[in-house]
Formats: C-alpha cells, sequence, structure tokens
C-alpha cells in the first residue's frame, strides 16, 4: 500500500507541477509604498502582533543603523503612508530581529542577534514607557549571530532559542530558558550542529511526531546545503541530547534563504530555496524521499540570488514563487516573481523594477484589504528601507 500511495503522490505532483524552464513576461513594477526609510541598512522583516489588535506587525534590524524597530501595522486604509514606529534598542552590526513572549506575560518582545564586532544576542523588554534592552550573557560576544527563532524545546520555563551563525565558532544552537527566565546570567547555550553561514532556521515538525524539528540551510563551508535536525523530545532536550541530522538537498551549494510550503499540491510539505547564482532549487517531498529540481531564472537583468517565497501571487489557487536578489546593480532587477503554469513553464514577471540593490527575507500579506498578497521586504544597500509592494491581481 505505501508504494501505491507513493506512486499516486508521484503521478499528482507530475500533473500539477510547472516544468523547470523560465519564460519572461512583459509587465509593469508594482507599486512600491515605505514603511520607514530613515536609517540605514534593514536587514530582513518578521512578524507578529506586537499591541494585540489583530493585525501582524513588523519587526526589523538597520545594520547600519544601529537601531532594532517594530512597526506598527496601520490597517489597510492607512497602509500606504509611513508606519508608526517603536525603536525598542539601540544596538550596532545588528542582523537579526524577531517577536516572542520569553517571560510568559502575554506581550511580545523583541530578540535581535548581531555580528560584526559585536556579535551578541539581545532581549528587548517593555520597561514602563520604554523598552529596555540586555544582553544573554551565554551569547555575549560569542558568534556572528544570523537567525533565531523562539519555541519550547525542554518543556520547562516556557519558550527556549534556536540561534545560528556564520564564520569562526559558527553553529546551530539553542538558549536554555531557566526557571527564573528574566535572569539572564542563567540562559545556557547547547551546540547542536557545526556551521559554516546559516541563512534559514525554519522550525517545523518534519516527521509528524508532534514536536518542532528545525530545517536550516548552510551557505558555506564542507556541509553546506540544505537540512535537517530531528527533535529528540523534551527528555532528551533536558539532557542535552543529539538532533540527528538528515540532508534534504543542494549539497556543496551556495544555498541561500529558504520558505517551507506545498509547491505541487501534493500535500507535502516542500522546501524551495534560493540558490547562487540565479537559481531557485526546489526540494520536493515524497513519502520519506526528496527530489531536487533545480530552476534556472532568466537572469539577463537579474541580481545574484537571495531568497524564495512560495505564495498564491495571482490567486488562481496555484503556488507561485517570489525571488529576491542583492546585486542587482544599474538596470538590474532585485525582486521578480515566477508564476507557476501546470504541465508549461514558468512565468517570470517583473515587480520590483530596476530600483534597489540589495534586498532580503520577504512576508507576504493582504496589506490593503483587497483579497490578494502583497509583499513585505526590505532593501540596505540603496536605503530603499523596509517597503511593501501593492499587488495589483485583484
Amino acid at each position: 500500500m505505501r508504494s501505491v500511495i507513493i506512486l499516486i503522490g508521484l503521478f499528482h505532483a507530475a500533473v500539477l507541477m510547472a516544468d523547470d524552464t523560465v519564460v519572461s513576461a512583459p509587465g509593469a513594477p508594482w507599486i512600491r509604498h515605505t514603511i520607514d526609510n530613515t536609517s540605514r541598512g534593514a536587514d530582513g522583516v518578521k512578524l507578529g502582533d506586537l499591541n494585540k489588535d489583530g493585525l501582524p506587525d513588523i519587526v526589523t534590524g538597520w545594520e547600519e543603523g544601529g537601531v532594532v524597530r517594530a512597526y506598527l501595522n496601520p490597517g489597510p486604509v492607512r497602509a500606504r503612508g509611513l508606519w508608526p514606529h517603536i525603536t525598542v534598542g539601540e544596538v550596532k552590526n545588528v542582523e537579526e530581529a524577531i517577536f516572542a513572549d520569553l517571560d510568559g506575560d502575554g506581550r511580545l518582545e523583541v530578540i535581535s542577534g548581531t555580528e560584526g564586532k559585536t556579535c551578541t544576542l539581545y532581549w528587548h523588554r517593555p520597561a514602563g514607557g520604554s523598552w529596555s534592552t540586555q544582553a544573554f550573557p551565554a551569547a555575549r560576544q560569542a558568534q556572528m549571530w544570523m537567525q533565531a527563532a523562539a519555541l519550547d524545546l525542554d518543556g520547562r520555563s516556557g519558550p527556549d532559542l534556536l540561534v545560528a551563525s556564520k564564520n569562526k565558532e559558527a553553529a546551530i544552537s539553542w538558549l536554555q530558558s531557566p526557571e527564573q527566565v528574566t535572569d539572564l546570567a542563567a540562559w545556557s547555550l547547547h551546540k547542536m550542529r557545526d556551521a559554516g553561514w546559516i541563512m534559514s532556521l525554519l522550525p517545523h515538525d518534519m516527521d509528524g511526531d508532534g514536536d518542532a524539528d528545525v530545517v536550516f540551510t548552510d551557505r558555506k563551508g564542507d556541509r553546506s546545503g540544505v537540512f535537517w535536525l530531528e527533535n529528540p523530545g523534551a527528555m532528551a532536550n533536558r539532557a542535552h541530547g543529539a538532533w540527528k541530522e538528515h540532508a534534504i538537498g543542494g549539497l556543496g551549494k551556495q544555498v541561500m534563504f529558504a520558505d517551507l510550503g506545498d509547491v505541487n499540491g501534493d500535500g507535502f510539505v516542500d522546501v524551495a530555496v534560493a540558490m547562487k547564482s540565479v537559481e531557485i532549487l526546489l526540494c520536493l517531498r515524497f513519502g520519506d524521499g526528496w527530489q531536487e529540481r533545480v530552476i534556472k531564472l532568466d537572469d539577463a537583468n537579474l541580481g545574484d540570488a537571495k531568497a524564495v517565497k512560495i505564495a498564491d501571487v495571482n490567486g488562481d489557487k496555484t503556488p507561485d514563487l517570489l525571488f529576491t536578489c542583492e546585486n542587482a546593480k544599474g538596470e538590474r532587477e532585485g525582486i521578480v516573481w515566477l508564476e507557476q503554469r501546470l504541465n508549461g513553464p514558468w512565468k517570470q514577471h517583473t515587480l520590483g523594477g530596476p530600483e534597489g540593490l540589495k534586498y532580503d527575507l520577504m512576508q507576504t500579506l493582504d496589506l490593503d484589504g483587497d483579497g490578494d498578497l502583497d509583499v513585505i521586504t526590505c532593501e540596505e544597500r540603496d536605503q530603499l528601507g523596509v517597503i511593501w509592494y501593492e499587488n495589483p491581481h485583484k
């Protein structure tokens, strides 16, 4: 019966999946709206409902500007204007910022990670009418912190932190919360895997056992590629047990930011990852195995691969792919989208136009209330800042 199920899945994917070729489609750039461009080096966008009004807010670290800011979603009527923001902390070399409720009080705080000469993880918390910033001693001047995610790994004291870094002493680790969560000196760091340069760190239950494993991309070193680490469970984590590593694809390749989603409609969660120089690697899951497919974009006017996002851009119920670039110099584009057409080539559409040099992660939300997914991202070299693109599809 198992072989029959796998064969059905393969047939279903073959019916629903576009092929690996790409054709260019004419079209105009989407309208760009600025959320904030008043600092320098906006580096990533993550979401969470900070003020509990039911609207996803944004947190961003400005690497060169040295500030961490939260942007309060003003709702569809005012989304096209500048968003109100809160500077939750001032830290140098900030690379990562996420929302999390580590102290369990029902309000989100912000965790930031820094590289450069700072190499520290910080906890930014509301304190009266302002915000306080404190470093985790176990992660102070330790590694170039690139990614973080909050989740409870040991079943005690609320969320812990998955963290990852690059270059010297790089690793994927977890920062274990103590009984007294606000005692930052009591948080302890436990290595899970050596690394070269971690780009994506995505918690997801890969084996269906009810706990969160982690999918990650490592772009550098002799163990580069897309992998997942198997969570051994709360009891094993309390004893700091090992996480078993499983290869997914792209081994030996320079893989960048990834996203999880069902690309081919077969019910399995796949991995899409931007891959140097200008490619998208699709790792399609079939049962316990993976099939790799490489989409080579029409790179005549694109920069180098940075990030990919799985989303139904045009509302036809078929997943499409969004793609951002760095080094999009001159008239090269920094963000495009690929329309998935069943049993045919992908259609590559312009999205951002030639403005912008270095784009980053994307989030998709209906910001203007018209029923389609808009795109939130940031650009950190031409100082476009934190921005969103208005989807023209209705």
